[in-house]
């Protein structure tokens, strides 16, 4: 049996850049001293989710990768001795910006990078703005705990990425996230929206046989331009197993970390009693690469 102790790290974020990194740091080690050897932290963790308006002073926010953040991080994990699964915004060249999860290893190197692929255009999250969509693809990040099926946020709303990531042998699916609620919307809406971002994920565990990390952000976020009441983060990550069971599901409004054993071992008996990758059916698929299927 393999077991491994995966640490996530919800948190409200601090707008004080050095503050907020040393908040990060203080929770991973927390993470670490429960036993974790990989901790999976939020999107767009270092800084307050400046999506919520269109400012193109925000690009100064951005970073090369590799860069200050990575060197931060990459130190971080080397003396921990983790992997540490983290949550960028990269400037890869002037006027093209991605949001990057990098990915590493227990002794501080980079073991990959993953560009966010579905970029969002929604009310308060104006991600169109700031990022390019990701040209790496789907590709799992091989490290030192096993192969990361890595994607963030928007992502998670769409199959086609974990099957992709599936089919290439990652052994978990991972979301850095940030969503939350409008405060005007009503509480069974609140709560329907909640119901459809962890069914949808859980989902993908059943479909694909694999054990699911989903970090978000918790906490209200103001908005800058005054036009909306900001963004009520939902918090409630959690982990599932490869049936889509619940193992650990964290609060809605405050911050929290939470360490949890995944048995890396108990896909491969899922999908012997569940063989969705033998059943498919390649040969009858080619309709999913048409944007709609026009009569």
């Amino acid at each position: 049996m393999r077991i491994l102790k995966v640490g996530l790290v919800q948190q409200s974020v601090i707008t004080d850049l050095s503050e907020n990194l040393e908040k990060l740091a203080n929770n991973i080690r927390a993470c670490v001293a429960q036993g974790a050897q990989m901790v999976v932290l939020q999107e767009l963790h270092n800084t307050p989710y400046f999506c919520q308006v269109e400012d193109v002073n925000n690009f100064d926010l951005a970073e090369p990768v590799p860069g200050s953040s990575t060197d931060f991080f990459g130190a971080l994990a080397k003396e921990l001795s983790i992997v540490l699964v983290t949550s960028l915004f990269e400037r890869r060249a002037p006027g093209l910006y991605h949001n990057t999860a990098v990915v590493f290893d227990a002794d501080g190197s980079m073991a990959g990078k993953y560009r966010k692929m579905h970029i969002p255009d929604d009310p308060a999250y104006y991600e169109k703005f700031y990022f390019t969509p990701g040209d790496i693809g789907f590709k799992p990040i091989q490290t030192s705990v096993g192969k990361l099926g890595l994607m963030v946020c928007w992502d998670q709303w769409y199959p086609e990425g974990a099957r992709i990531m599936a089919m290439q042998g990652a052994e978990m699916l991972i979301y850095p996230t940030a969503i939350g609620w409008e405060s005007t919307d009503t509480e069974e809406e609140k709560q329907r929206q909640l119901g459809a971002w962890q069914t949808v994920i859980r989902g993908h565990a059943v479909a694909n046989g694999l054990p699911v990390i989903a970090v978000n952000r918790v906490g209200h976020e103001p908005d800058p331009s005054g036009q909306t009441n900001g963004i009520q983060f939902w918090g409630n990550s959690f982990v599932a197993g490869p049936q889509g069971e619940l193992i650990a599901n964290a609060n809605d409004n405050h911050d929290e970390n939470m360490v949890v054993e995944i048995d890396l071992d108990r896909s491969e008996q899922v999908r012997r009693w569940w063989p969705f990758l033998r059943d498919r059916r390649i040969e009858a698929y080619n309709p999913i690469l048409s944007r709609y299927c026009d009569e």
